[in-house]
């Protein structure tokens, strides 16, 4: 155990850091299914937000309805359009899971303590929950 979490789960963690110094945070992934889940059943009071941080190009030739559209490249300048989302949860996703890892990452580091990254992108979503988002 670390931390009151098992130690072959934590150790398994792309990111240790999050499991460790956010113990009541959400894990740092989400499956699409799962995602897609949370999506279903939050209610709009509580805004659960989809953030695609891919490029306009990429969200262009695919996208999840609702997500909002907040490249990776600007989230550092234009973080204050998803203040609300501070103390909500936020679901984060790009092309495979890498760049919305990070972007995760960040927002939790910057105090967004709910946020989570899709596991697989939008790629997973295609496969996993809705096939006629075209893959890329």
């Amino acid at each position: 155990m670390i931390h009151g979490r098992p130690a072959a789960r934590v150790a398994g963690r792309l990111l240790l850091w999050c499991d460790i110094c956010m113990p009541d945070s959400p894990v740092i992934e989400i499956s699409a299914a799962d995602a897609a889940k949370a999506l279903r059943d939050t209610p709009p009071s509580a805004a659960l937000l989809l953030l695609d941080c891919r490029t306009p190009e990429e969200h262009a030739t695919a996208k999840i309805a609702g997500a909002m559209l907040l490249p990776m490249q600007e989230i550092t300048a234009r973080v204050a359009e998803i203040e609300a989302w501070r103390s909500k949860p936020i679901i984060v996703h790009c092309h495979h899971g890498m760049r919305s890892l990070r972007v995760a990452k960040w927002l939790r580091e910057q105090g967004f303590s709910l946020a989570q990254s899709m596991q697989g992108g939008i790629d997973a979503w295609s496969t996993d929950v809705d096939p006629t988002v075209p893959k890329y």
